[in-house]
């Protein structure tokens, strides 16, 4: 059986200003999750696993307020409501768990989550989704002690690009569907760490979750 592709090996020169440890990366999708993982000096993307996802049923939390800031290049903050992103610990769904597992099993520096916007840069649902997954995956990573950074990248085209990957490394387009999410978490990664490489400094929006107290009974 052919290999799953693996993104190809950039020159191998430093990162200035950016700290050794691995990154993560994730495609987010409505029934299953890509999982990507670089090596500690950030060379290289490769896959991990397909997650199932477990879509979460949003409930009176009353705890978070997640946020996302652009740290590159001054996006708009986008906050989402506590019943999103403030799910605690125990509450944390078994996807969310999985990729914290990885994150701490890596001693991942960074997760970098796709961020699926129209071709014109509008956001729709799947965008929408995806920085609530992200939130929550922040608040299950800080409950946990990780100091993982989550960061929201762009991943327009990615899942036409890994289809594309697959087909170069000799895998039939009905066989695509087991791995597609891995090669587009790849995608995602890769282009990331191209970004980091290029430019000395992380890739994306960094997401941050704010506690507050909840004042209504």
């Amino acid at each position: 059986m052919a290999a799953l592709p693996q993104a190809q090996q950039p020159p191998d020169d430093a990162r200035p200003g950016l700290p050794r440890g691995a990154r993560l990366g994730v495609d987010v999708g409505m029934a299953r999750i890509g999982l990507a993982a670089s090596d500690p000096d950030g060379l290289v993307a490769t896959p991990v696993e397909t997650v199932p996802r477990v879509l979460a049923t949003p409930g009176k939390q009353g705890g978070s307020t997640g946020k996302q800031t652009g740290s590159q290049t001054g996006s708009q903050t986008g906050r989402q409501t506590g019943s999103q992103a403030g799910r605690s610990a125990q509450g944390t769904t078994a996807d969310v768990a999985r990729i914290v597992a990885e994150a701490a099993e890596r001693f991942a520096a960074v997760v970098y989550v796709g961020l699926p916007r129209h071709l014109s840069g509008k956001e729709g649902a799947a965008t929408a989704d995806a920085r609530e997954f992200a939130a929550r995956l922040v608040v299950a990573l800080a409950a946990t002690g990780e100091r993982a950074e989550v960061r929201l990248v762009d991943e327009r085209m990615t899942t036409v690009s890994a289809h594309q990957a697959l087909h170069a490394a000799g895998r039939k387009t009905k066989k695509h569907r087991s791995v597609i999410d891995q090669a587009a978490a790849v995608i995602i990664l890769q282009s990331a760490l191209d970004a980091e490489r290029a430019k000395g400094e992380r890739a994306g929006e960094l997401v941050e979750v704010e506690t507050v107290h909840d004042t209504h009974e």
